[in-house]
């Protein structure tokens, strides 16, 4: 029995190790050093006009395992999440960034956060081209870590303002 839980305790202890990610040496200091950072660069990253994103900039954000998890309604109206890896997130996107100008912001951040771990309540607009009507609206839950060092993005779940009104605690 006791070796059973020395076995089980250093599988656990291995598992929740800090991962290696070839790219968190790339990450910029002033990207991960503050939750407000992190949150800016998050929508950055993924802004700009038709072209190609920074995607090692985008990489260096999220802790290996990171998860991308939007929510919606599925042809029979029963809501279903998607939960996808970073690199899935970046193969479904790279085409339509190319093709298309892509505008996310943050029009209000809830955070909470104990010690090393916070989780961010992000309402978003999302438009083409700057300065115009946003075409999406939505809220992201953004879980993050921190490691003693730097912010890193664990998961981002999201849905958008699709019928059901953003509640006004979110907007403020």
């Amino acid at each position: 029995m006791l070796a059973l839980a020395l076995i089980a305790s250093s599988s656990i202890t291995a598992q929740t190790q800090p991962a290696s990610n070839p790219l968190a040496d790339t990450a910029k200091h002033d990207d991960v050093d503050t939750i407000p950072h992190i949150m800016g660069t998050i929508y950055d990253v993924i802004s700009g006009p038709a072209g190609t994103r920074d995607w090692e900039r985008f990489h260096s954000l999220f802790y290996r395992g990171a998860h991308f998890i939007p929510s919606h309604p599925d042809k029979d109206g029963t809501t279903v999440a998607q939960v996808h890896s970073t690199d899935e997130c970046v193969d479904g996107a790279k085409a339509y960034f190319e093709r298309n100008g892509f505008y996310e912001s943050a029009v209000a951040n809830r955070v909470e956060q104990w010690d090393k771990m916070a989780q961010v309540w992000s309402t978003y607009e999302s438009r083409h081209a700057k300065g115009e009507k946003p075409f999406q609206r939505g809220i992201n839950s953004i879980q993050l870590f921190n490691d003693g060092k730097r912010w890193w993005v664990l998961n981002i779940f999201w849905e958008g303002e699709a019928g059901i009104p953003i509640p006004k605690q979110y907007l403020k």
